[in-house]
C-alpha cells in the first residue's frame, strides 16, 4: 500500500484516460477485500502541490464492459489512498434536443436501470445500512462545480454550453437503447443516458465520500424517429474531438479546488459526505460482534466505524 495521500480521486469513463499538465509521482495498484480497481491508479502533482489519483474506469485500453467494472474496488481504493471526494468523467447520450453532442452536464438525480446485475452496496455480509440518496450527486461539490466547469469552457476558447441540474439515467448495457426505451426515458423525465454512475454513486456515498459527475454528451440516443440509432462510432468520434476539452476542464477544476477555495471552504465543499453513514447503520455494534469478518471487510472503507480506531455510536 502506498504511503502517498491523495486528496481528490478521478474517475475517467470513455474518452478520458489520462490527464494532462500534471507531474507524475508513482502508479499504484491497491488490492481491496473486493479486489483491485479496474486499472492502476496514478497519482499525479497538481502546480499546487496537492495530489490527486486517476483512475481509468473501463481498464487500460477500454477492456471492462459497464457492467464488470469493479466498482467495489475502485471506489474502496481510491477511499484507501486518502481521497475526500470523487471527481467522475463520463460520455453520455443526450435525451433532449437543446443538448447537443459536445456539450458539458452535470447531473443532479439520477434513475436507476442497471437491473441490479451490478453490485451497489459495500454491505453485503450480514451488517445492514440505508444509506441515504435522495441527492445522489454531493450538493456542495456539484455547485462548486457548476461555476468553475463554465469558466473552463471559456477560458478554453470553444461554444461549448454547460447544462446543470439534468436528470441522467444509468442504464445496463452494454447495449444502446431501443427506440422505445429511448423514448419512454423521456417521458420518465430523463436528460441524459449513460452506463457508469451506478453503482459509483452509491458506493462513493456509503464510503462517505463527495462524488459529483461531469458529463459530455456524444449522441442524441434512439429517440429522433427520423434518425439512425447511435452507433459506438459516433460515440467515439464526438469523444475524440472532445477529448483535449475534457482534459483542459479536468486540470482546471482540479487546480481550482486546490488552490482557489480557502482551506475550511475546501473541506467544506469536499468532506459533505463525512459522517453521513453513522445513522444508517442497523444495530451496528451487536453486528459486528457476530459477525467480525464482515466487520473487518467494511473496517477498510470506514475505519471510524469498524475496526481498532472505532468510535462507538
Amino acid at each position: 500500500m502506498s504511503e502517498t495521500k491523495i486528496l481528490i480521486g478521478v474517475i475517467g469513463g470513455s474518452g478520458l484516460y489520462h490527464l494532462d499538465n500534471l507531474t507524475f509521482v508513482e502508479t499504484v495498484n491497491p488490492e481491496t477485500p473486493w479486489g483491485f480497481p479496474s486499472s492502476p491508479i496514478t497519482i499525479s502533482r497538481l502546480p499546487s502541490g496537492t495530489l490527486v489519483g486517476f483512475l481509468a474506469r473501463h481498464g487500460i485500453g477500454h477492456t471492462i464492459s459497464p457492467s464488470a467494472v469493479p466498482g467495489r474496488a475502485n471506489i474502496a481504493a481510491l477511499k484507501s489512498l486518502g481521497a475526500r471526494a470523487i471527481l467522475a468523467f463520463s460520455a453520455v447520450g443526450s435525451l433532449r434536443e437543446e443538448i447537443a453532442p459536445g456539450d458539458f452536464c452535470l447531473p443532479s438525480q439520477i434513475i436507476d436501470r442497471t437491473k441490479g446485475i451490478r453490485v451497489s452496496s459495500f454491505f453485503t455480509g450480514n451488517i445492514v445500512a440505508h444509506a441515504s440518496f435522495a441527492d445522489p450527486f454531493s450538493k456542495k461539490l456539484s455547485a462548486w462545480l457548476e461555476i468553475k466547469v463554465a469558466e473552463a469552457l471559456k477560458k478554453e476558447g470553444r461554444d461549448i454550453k454547460l447544462h446543470t441540474d439534468k436528470t441522467i439515467v444509468c442504464m445496463e448495457g452494454p447495449q444502446f437503447s431501443t427506440r422505445a426505451e429511448s423514448v419512454m426515458y423521456r417521458q420518465w423525465g430523463g436528460d441524459l443516458i449513460h452506463m457508469s454512475c451506478i453503482p459509483e454513486a452509491k458506493l462513493a456515498r456509503e464510503a462517505e465520500l463527495s462524488y459529483a459527475l461531469i458529463a459530455t454528451a456524444t449522441d442524441y440516443d434512439s429517440w429522433r424517429p427520423s434518425e439512425a440509432g447511435v452507433t459506438a462510432a459516433d460515440v467515439f468520434k464526438t469523444l475524440q474531438a472532445n477529448a483535449a476539452t475534457s482534459r483542459f476542464v479536468a486540470a482546471y477544476v482540479l487546480e481550482e479546488l486546490a488552490t482557489g477555495v480557502a482551506q475550511a471552504d475546501l473541506m467544506s465543499i469536499i468532506t459533505e459526505e463525512e459522517g453521513s453513514m453513522n445513522f444508517s447503520m442497523m444495530r451496528r455494534s451487536s453486528a459486528e460482534q457476530d459477525h467480525p469478518e464482515a466487520a473487518q471487510q467494511l473496517a477498510y472503507i470506514l475505519p471510524n466505524y469498524f475496526g481498532p480506531s472505532a468510535t462507538k455510536a
